[in-house]
């Protein structure tokens, strides 16, 4: 499994960035979030508007940013925030839709974490073993009846904080030790289960890395989000997004743009290099 640093109320917050060196290795990358390029999305305007009961659906291409640590900074000028469900106020998301931005709600469905105020909901016997990362153990997913109300809650706080979508993670908890055996079918079932509560609530929902699947998710989900497919060359296993229209929102830690932001941009891929700590730095395709 590859995923960020575990995050949350505890320990160190990543230091926002003011200002960032420029990157020459690439003319077409730009820098954020000071950086005054157009990252294909607007400055401050309208709201995003839809028809009732319609459903976000962001295309390929669409300028984001990741923020999950550290003091929000919502002056980078992308039209796609992400940003943590528990820890961003209904204020800050109505201030990010207010300056046109459309606002996804990062969530772990996969994985509990101590950290959460709703740690305490999940029965003992449901936790499995570490997925390497303080704090945090594997879900069994197999016990849907018991899972379902308490990521359904979940969605239910993102929806009513205003988001336009959800981002579970740890969502391959199948290719891992998890302490349980779980299957690839156990996996396609829970993953379907947290699409449809996120469609129930009218919120669009990513697939989070889980790239084996993908042929059978992919229309399931409405946009995918990915980490390290350039530096472990999997990013062509994410076309099935593209092709079908929608958006795959992708980040790289250790390779600096010139690495993958042609390759990015010829799949059709959104990508950033950010830090592990996924604080409001970036360097955007």
């Amino acid at each position: 499994m590859r995923r960020t640093p575990a995050r949350g109320q505890r320990g160190p917050r990543g230091r926002l960035l003011l200002w960032l060196l420029p990157m020459l290795l690439l003319a077409a990358c730009t820098a954020g979030p000071d950086d005054d390029g157009d990252d294909n999305g607007p400055g401050p305007g309208p709201a995003p508007t839809r028809a009732p009961g319609e459903r976000w659906q962001p295309g390929p291409g669409l300028g984001w940013q990741w923020q999950l640590t550290g003091k929000l900074d919502t002056s980078v000028n992308a039209p796609v925030y992400d940003v943590d469900g528990f820890t961003t106020t209904k204020e800050q998301v109505a201030g990010l839709k207010k300056d046109g931005r459309e606002v996804i709600c990062y969530l772990s469905t996969g994985a509990w974490e101590d950290f959460r105020p709703d740690a305490g909901d999940f029965p003992k016997e449901m936790l499995g073993k570490g997925n390497g990362w303080e704090g945090e153990r594997w879900l069994d997913l197999r016990r849907l009846t018991e899972l379902e109300p308490l990521i359904a809650k979940r969605f239910d706080m993102c929806r009513d904080k205003g988001f336009d979508a959800v981002e579970p993670d740890n969502m391959d908890g199948y290719r891992n030790t998890s302490g349980f055996p779980l299957t690839a079918d156990d996996q396609l079932r829970y993953n379907r289960l947290v699409a449809k509560l996120a469609h129930d609530r009218g919120l669009a929902v990513g697939l989070k890395n889980d790239l084996d699947q993908i042929p059978q998710l992919v229309g399931d989900f409405d946009f995918a989000v990915n980490e390290q497919c350039a530096q472990y060359g999997e990013c062509e296993r994410l076309t099935p997004f593209v092709a079908a229209g929608k958006a795959v929102f992708h980040v790289e830690y250790e390779l600096p743009l010139g690495r993958f932001c042609a390759r990015s941009k010829e799949l059709g891929l959104s990508s950033l290099q950010k830090k592990y700590e996924l604080d409001a730095w970036r360097k955007a395709c």
